[in-house]
C-alpha cells in the first residue's frame, strides 16, 4: 500500500515530537519507539494500491495547493482496532477539500474496495498520532492530557508525501514544474 500524507511545519514537529517524548518518559505508548527514519508527525489523508500516473497528475495538484494553514482542536483517542492518542486537527473547508481531493484522486484510479473506508471524506477524522498500541484503552481513564505540551495554535501543512509500506521508502510528491 502508499499512504498519502501531509508534513507539519517545523515548530509543530519540535511540538510533536515534545508530546511523544513526554509519553515514552511516563511509560506510555509513543511514536518516539517508532525508530524508523522514515517516522515524522504526519497527517495520513488516504492509502491506496499503487500512484498510478492519474493519481499522480492529481496529487501534484494538490501539492501546489501548500502550505496549508490548519490548528489544533485538542486530544483524542481512537479505539479502531489498536489505542490512539492523537492532537486532532479542524476539520475546516479548505482541509476538507483537499482530502477529498485526494480521496477522490485516489476512488477513481484504485481496484474498487481498496480504499479503507476510515478515510473515507465525511468518516476521515483529522489528527496526528502521538501514540498508538495494540492494547485496548492504553490511554483510557488516564490523566493524559496533562502529561502533554499545549499545541500549537497554528500550524501549516507543508510537504505531501506518499510512504510505501511494502518496501519503507518515502517519496516527496511535489507539484508539476
Amino acid at each position: 500500500m502508499r499512504t498519502v500524507e501531509l508534513l507539519v511545519d517545523e515548530a509543530a514537529e519540535l511540538a510533536v515530537r515534545e508530546a511523544w517524548r513526554r509519553l515514552a518518559d511516563a511509560g506510555l505508548p509513543s511514536q518516539a519507539r517508532h525508530r524508523s527514519p522514515t517516522n515524522s508527525p504526519h497527517l495520513t489523508l488516504a492509502a491506496c494500491p499503487e500512484l498510478t500516473a492519474p493519481i499522480r497528475w492529481e496529487l501534484a495538484e494538490v501539492a501546489a495547493a501548500l502550505p496549508l494553514p490548519v490548528r489544533f482542536t485538542g486530544v483524542v483517542r481512537f479505539e479502531r482496532p489498536t489505542s490512539v492518542l492523537a492532537w486532532a486537527l479542524d476539520p475546516d473547508s479548505a482541509l476538507t477539500a483537499l482530502h477529498r481531493r485526494v480521496w477522490e484522486a485516489l476512488a477513481a484510479d484504485s481496484p474498487p474496495g481498496t480504499l479503507s473506508p476510515l478515510h473515507e471524506p465525511g468518516r476521515w477524522s483529522p489528527h496526528i498520532t502521538l501514540g498508538r498500541t495494540r492494547r485496548a484503552g492504553a490511554f483510557a481513564g488516564r490523566r493524559v492530557p496533562e502529561l502533554l505540551p499545549a499545541p500549537p495554535l497554528s500550524v501549516r501543512l507543508t510537504t505531501l508525501r506518499s510512504y510505501d509500506t511494502e518496501t519503507g521508502t518515502l517519496e516527496v510528491l511535489k507539484p508539476r514544474a
